[in-house]
């Protein structure tokens, strides 16, 4: 039988959205526009021990639409969630902090960008599909060139 103090353990505690704001600076101006607008989609995923044993994940989408120069609306949204991450090897806790849990995090995220996309009276923005792992990949790569130690916190 195993011993249950060093069994790895790997669990979702909680998903909640953190964080949430919608600006529409050139309403209701903006709205009249028929041009179509040009859509802008910063993602970044960032990691902070909340306990022992305990992470918070956060994967923020920053949407930013605008016609020619002026702002249409801009969204910024933090979807987090709260995992338990226990007895794994530590060449492994990065890539389960900046795969895995963001992972689970986006589609929660994804749902509501659209949401408040659509309740401020727009069609929706729906974010597309992310591969975690290239993105995890391609900033460890970018970090070991630059001669920094790995880490958690990316963007794209």
């Amino acid at each position: 039988m195993a011993d249950q103090q060093t069994d790895p353990v790997f669990q979702i505690q909680r998903v909640y959205l953190k964080e949430a704001s919608l600006e529409q600076p050139n309403s209701p101006a903006i709205l009249l526009e028929q041009e179509q607008p040009s859509v802008d989609i910063q993602l970044a995923v960032e990691a902070a021990q909340a306990a022992e044993g305990v992470y918070e994940i956060c994967v923020t989408a920053t949407v930013t639409t605008k016609v020619r120069e002026k702002t249409v609306f801009l969204i910024e949204a933090k979807q987090a969630g709260i995992f338990e991450i226990r007895n794994l090897p530590p060449e492994q806790m990065n890539a389960i902090m900046g795969i895995a849990c963001p992972q689970i995090v986006y589609p929660y995220l994804r749902g509501n960008v659209a949401d408040i996309v659509t309740r401020a009276g727009f069609p929706p923005v729906h974010l597309s599909e992310i591969n975690f792992q290239a993105m995890y990949e391609q900033q460890q790569a970018d970090l070991q060139q630059a001669g920094e130690p790995s880490r958690i916190i990316t963007t794209a």
